[in-house]
């Protein structure tokens, strides 16, 4: 089951139409049968991240109020990637650069389809090109909110290499910067990265829409020197509060979310780690509130 139909030819429907759509989806599925998802919203052409942000917020907010929270939460490279699930049908409202489009699915289909993406995908070697951004959601968050969640859950896409971590890094990040605020207004989502090759060592990524992205890692053990300070000033950090060293981006776009998984992945080589298999996120959280997942994250958590 898969499905659209409109609210007019030949335009886009408004918010609150689009929402009357999604609540004909949510109440009466089997009605939508055999169709394509339906287009609610359009980008204007090479949007930022802050723009599509905002012109998704208005549907989005429509939706909810006709239909309430969703069930899940989150997002892919491209887009939002929200749920109204329970064991019959998922209501999905999704997006990506061009485009928000709501649609109804069978549940059983879209998740066991779901499931072999991440289960046989993916780069077998830091030769080959990665593929996150070609998951069907790289985060999810479950506030146990109306309707059902999976009895199974994905373990998620792992990185060959630093490289490709790197790269799924910046992708989650500004899939974040674009996503998060609308979902879960101005609660913060963050993780820790820990790595085997540097025991006992943070290093902390997180975003708010108030605070911006933020960056810092643990270097209490390093010298307090003017020689230490320009050494990590060279490698991208801009200050340093007691004993961690930290990078803040307030209002970040592509350009930022880049340089902050740079900065990350270097600190990383810098102290020993050479394959994502040695690292770890840690007390990956959104607001200390539900259960946080990162598929699309690269490593383990």
């Amino acid at each position: 089951m898969e499905t659209t139909g409109a609210a007019g030819a030949g335009r886009l429907p408004t918010p609150g139409e689009a929402a009357e759509f999604a609540r004909a989806l949510y109440e009466t599925p089997e009605a939508y049968a055999g169709h394509g998802p339906v287009p609610v919203l359009a980008h204007e052409p090479g949007a930022s991240l802050r723009e599509r942000r905002e012109s998704f917020r208005g549907v989005y907010e429509a939706v909810v109020a006709r239909i309430g929270e969703p069930t899940l939460y989150g997002g892919s490279a491209h887009g939002p990637n929200v749920r109204w699930r329970d064991e019959r049908r998922i209501v999905l409202l999704a997006g990506d650069c061009h485009r928000a489009r709501l649609s109804v699915h069978d549940t059983d289909a879209l998740e066991s389809g779901e499931m072999r993406t991440f289960d046989w995908g993916g780069a077998w070697s830091a030769d080959e090109p990665h593929d996150f951004d070609l998951l069907p959601y790289i985060w999810q968050l479950d506030r146990t909110g109306p309707g059902e969640r999976p009895a199974r859950r994905t373990g998620g896409r792992m990185a060959p290499s630093l490289c490709h971590f790197e790269s799924a890094l910046e992708l989650m990040l500004a899939a974040w910067v674009e996503q998060l605020p609308v979902q879960v207004g101005d609660d913060w989502a963050g993780f820790s990265l820990t790595s085997g090759a540097d025991r006992g060592r943070q290093l902390q990524v997180s975003y708010a829409l108030a605070e911006g992205l933020h960056v810092s890692v643990d270097d209490r053990d390093g010298e307090d020197s003017p020689e230490r300070a320009r050494l990590m000033r060279s490698r991208g950090w801009q200050s340093r509060d007691r004993g961690w060293w930290q990078a803040e981006f307030p209002d970040p776009e592509r350009r930022e979310t880049a340089e902050a998984a740079r900065l990350a992945i270097a600190e990383l080589r810098a102290r020993g780690t050479s394959d994502p298999k040695e690292l770890r996120a840690r007390d990956v959280s959104c607001k200390d509130r539900g259960e946080l997942l990162l598929p699309g994250l690269g490593i383990r958590h």
